[in-house]
């Protein structure tokens, strides 16, 4: 039987991984946020997962506003990453795993969440900027992936509450695959940040501390706030964090928070943390 060993939360600011491909990781403004992903290797390392499922968001890279869904999974053997308009970054190709990411996509339609389900659309930032972070990819990566798509770009979005509950069910598909696979799950976005209007650069760094802690120990709460909540608290683009959700929602109703990094140099808040959950 597969099952979930953890779950990690972390930005996906596209920053991140251009000063990773451009070999920042010791000067000064970006030493802190590189050293906050240096346990979430070593924990990855360690743990040696088969199976990553990433909840993400497409930045109009793989999927446009004439037809963006609400829920996406990626069922294909092999995933490429997007070229954003500055060329491909240097990263290999990462192996999906189609047995997998399959029966998720039957398991959560009989339970009544309807996916969209694709193959070979590139993987944006949203994926490959923490990824790169995480996990060693010199000759290739050491786990295969499994990217669910969220929207968060395109009103109507699905609701705090919807994601946690996708999470929950997504627990279930994962649990009732026969395969022997450990299995991370891993939601991506914000923290605080807004990148356009009059309240363009915002920031709220008590609000990002409530919500990692709301994250651990109440996250129904979040799951019962509105999308304006998010915004008036966070900014915007900090409505992401609502796959934060779908990730937490996968690790049962009790969770221990093994690391926690949080660093604010640019517009955006970056964070990335680890949690371990309830045994299946």
């Amino acid at each position: 039987m597969a099952r979930i060993i953890g779950g990690i939360g972390t930005s996906h600011v596209p920053t991140i991984g251009l000063a990773y491909d451009k070999g920042k990781q010791n000067e000064p403004a970006w030493a802190p946020m590189f050293k906050g992903y240096e346990p979430v290797a070593q924990w990855l390392a360690e743990q040696k997962p088969d199976v990553m499922v990433m909840f993400y968001n497409d930045h109009a890279n793989s999927f446009f506003f004439d037809c963006y869904p609400t829920f996406a999974l990626g069922v294909s053997p092999n995933h490429e990453f997007a070229d954003e308009g500055a060329g491909k970054r240097p990263l290999p190709d990462i192996a999906g795993h189609p047995d997998l990411a399959i029966h998720i996509v039957e398991q959560l339609v009989a339970d009544e969440f309807d996916l969209t389900v694709f193959q070979d659309r590139p993987l944006d930032h949203g994926v490959n900027s923490p990824l790169s972070l995480m996990l060693p990819h010199q000759g290739g990566w050491p786990l295969s992936l499994v990217p669910l798509e969220v929207n968060v770009l395109q009103y109507p979005l699905p609701t705090a509450n919807r994601c946690y509950r996708l999470g929950q069910a997504l627990r279930r598909a994962i649990e009732s695959f026969e395969q022997d696979l450990k299995v991370v799950v891993v939601g991506t976005g914000g923290l605080s940040h807004q990148v356009h209007g009059e309240r363009s650069g915002f920031n709220n760094t008590e609000w990002d501390m409530e919500f990692l802690d709301l994250i651990v120990n109440d996250p129904e709460r979040l799951a019962r706030m509105k999308h304006v909540d998010y915004v008036r608290l966070g900014g915007a683009e900090s409505v992401e964090t609502i796959m934060w959700l779908a990730m937490r929602g996968a690790l049962g109703q009790k969770v221990r928070e093994l690391h926690r990094s949080y660093y604010l140099a640019t517009s955006t808040a970056m964070a990335v943390t680890i949690y371990e959950g309830e045994v299946a």
